[in-house]
């Protein structure tokens, strides 16, 4: 069982970049998932949670109206598009899935570094 977050890179303030979160080992689709993030030297914090098999979460205040979470149940991946990136948007992403948004977490992802910066 094995959870995934990838898509991130270095951007230039203003860019964009598409996360994604797959899984091996069990169906994304059956599972509510979150994506998480930490920078350096700060606390790991929520940025949104989608359900299973529709909702989601209120989006972490300093992205509202900039990141988008989704699913491709096609892909059996969870998104986050991430737009008019920030400087302070830099940090480690996590993807985690459990049975609801509301429960801790059964699967941790490894990370995806996302840098902006000019």
């Amino acid at each position: 069982v094995q959870l995934q977050a990838s898509g991130g890179g270095l951007v230039q303030p203003g860019g964009s970049l598409r996360l994604s979160c797959a899984a091996s080992g069990f169906n994304l689709n059956t599972k509510a998932v979150g994506w998480f993030r930490q920078a350096p030297g700060k606390e790991r914090e929520e940025i949104v949670c989608i359900e299973n098999p529709v909702g989601k979460t209120a989006y972490l205040d300093s992205v509202k109206g900039r990141f988008i979470i989704g699913r491709d149940n096609d892909k059996h991946t969870v998104y986050l598009q991430m737009n008019s990136l920030k400087p302070e948007d830099t940090a480690n992403y996590y993807c985690a899935a459990g049975r609801i948004c509301a429960s801790a977490p059964d699967y941790w992802g490894k990370e995806t570094q996302v840098t902006v910066s000019s």
